[in-house]
This record gives structure tokens, sequence and C-alpha cells, in this order.
């Protein structure tokens, strides 16, 4: 069930060195139809990344900082000195982002997701043990998670979760899929190994929901309490 940042991520990689020049970062952008790009040393290892925006700062700042010999107010460019650093430079060292955001390709999809959130970013350079480039990941390749068929999510959570993993007695459990929303109904012998299926269900790659309305035979939760 636990899918994997390997499950999704890109191997096949398009990358750059730290000389490599800014119209050649921009034609392997174009040329490959992504938005950013690793910069590797010779080894493999992750130096960097550099993205559009890296590129689109670059003339931003050309046009609305030095059109017709026009130099901002200090105040100006103190606000922006990274902006302004990237702005002038030419290679990918002097443009990238570093150190790049990186992700082990055992990590789990959600662990990934979060790195992503927390660090504001829309991808995360995928390395093994040794720090080289093992991949990328973005969150294109997160969302198809949640695409798969109604019928698969339901026969993964019949099959996988409560056949398999759950060794209690399912047969009273009705699964039921919709848009990726999953509606437990019916029966378990215990309250807690009904929490457990609902917990377990929610972890099925391509769930969105749980709809819990499960009832039980014994509840045994103050139990567990004790």
């Amino acid at each position: 069930m636990r899918m994997t940042v390997a499950d999704v991520m890109t191997a096949k990689v398009v990358t750059v060195t730290a000389t490599t020049p800014f119209k050649e970062i921009a034609e392997a952008l174009i040329s490959g139809g992504i938005s950013a790009v690793p910069v590797t040393d010779g080894h493999d290892r992750v130096l960097g990344m550099v993205s559009e925006a890296d590129l689109l700062r670059k003339e931003e700042f050309r046009e609305q900082y030095y059109r017709e010999g026009y130099r901002p107010p200090l105040r100006a460019r103190l606000r922006h000195p990274k902006g302004r650093q990237k702005a002038a430079g030419d290679t990918a060292a002097e443009l990238m982002t570093s150190p790049a955001v990186c992700v082990s390709p055992e990590a789990s999809a959600v662990e990934a997701a979060r790195l992503m959130d927390v660090h504001d970013v829309k991808r995360l350079a995928v390395v093994d043990h040794d720090g080289r480039l093992a991949g990328i990941v973005s969150r294109r390749d997160l969302v198809k998670l949640f695409l798969r068929a109604d019928d698969d999510i339901a026969a993964e959570v019949r099959d996988d979760v409560l056949d398999r993993t759950l060794w209690v007695e399912t047969g009273g459990v009705r699964v039921e899929a919709h848009q990726g929303v999953v509606t437990l109904s019916g029966w378990m012998e215990r309250r807690t190994e009904a929490a457990i299926a609902v917990r377990m269900t929610r972890r099925v790659n391509g769930v969105v929901d749980v709809i819990d309305r499960l009832t039980w035979k014994t509840d045994d939760s103050k139990w567990e309490a004790r």
C-alpha cells in the first residue's frame, strides 16, 4: 500500500553542470518540456536546482531595473539581494537555488508532499544513499496518485487491508468508492479493529477521504484506555 518516491519519480532526468550557460539551460527546459533542472557535479551529486522562475527573474530584473539606464533606489536593491544576484548570473552556478531540497527514493509519497509544502517548492531532487541523483519527483507525479479508478481503490481496500493485513473477521464489512472517497459500512467484532480498518484505508493510494459507517459488537476501547 505504501507508495514510495521511487514508484512515482521520473528516473530519466535532464541535468546541467555548474558551468552551463543561461541559454543552454533555457534550451534544456524548453526542449525537455520541463520546468527545472538539477545542477550536478562530476559525480552526479546535486549542487542545486535551476527553475524557470530563476531564469525569468533575470529577465524581469533587466526590464525593471536596467531599462534606459534606470537604477533602483537603495531600499529596493536591498529588498531583493538574491534576486539581484541571480539577475546578474550567466551560468547555472550563479542562477541556481542551492542547496536543492532532496528526498530519498525510499521515502513515502506523503513525506515528499510534506517536504514540498514545507519548503514551498514544486519538485524535489531524488538522491540515493551516496547523494547521487536518482530522479526527480514533482507535484504532478504526486497528484497522479489520486487519479486511480474507484474500482481499483475498492479492490485494494478489500484485498490488501481487510483480507490480508487485518487478521480478524471482516466478512461483514462493505467497501464502496466514489471519486476517491471510500465508504466503509457493515460490522466488525471490536471497535478498535474498526478504527484500525479506517486508519489503514486512509493510507491506500488514491483515497481522498474515508466515510466511517462501521458498527461493532464489542466496545473494547475502554479496555485499551486502562
